[in-house]
């Protein structure tokens, strides 16, 4: 008997265009899951429920989405990326 508790499991999921649809799509078919957040800018999926992390990794993959489990590291790539494009600057280049 294998005793389940509500959980969080954060991933990072390579997504673009109209793969949330497929992700979600690939999560409905597992039991035990309650909610599904995406953030499509940071590549980041929170989902929400029963299910186990693995087996939820293992879904998402069959899906044929690039998807691991998410890492400290993740997030300090975001930040990062996320200062340098903002602050990227060509000084007085003319490309045209």
């Amino acid at each position: 008997m294998e005793i389940t508790v509500l959980q969080s499991i954060e991933m990072k999921v390579e997504m673009v265009g109209i793969h949330e649809k497929r992700l979600r799509k690939c999560l409905s078919k597992l039991r035990g899951i309650q909610k599904v957040e995406v953030d499509a800018n940071s590549q980041k999926v929170v989902v929400t429920g029963y299910a186990h992390r693995n087996r939820i990794l293992k879904a998402v993959r069959r899906g044929g989405l690039k998807a691991d489990f998410w890492s400290p590291q993740n997030e300090l790539l975001t930040v990062y990326t996320s200062a340098s494009y903002g602050s990227l600057r060509f000084n007085n280049f003319s490309f045209f």
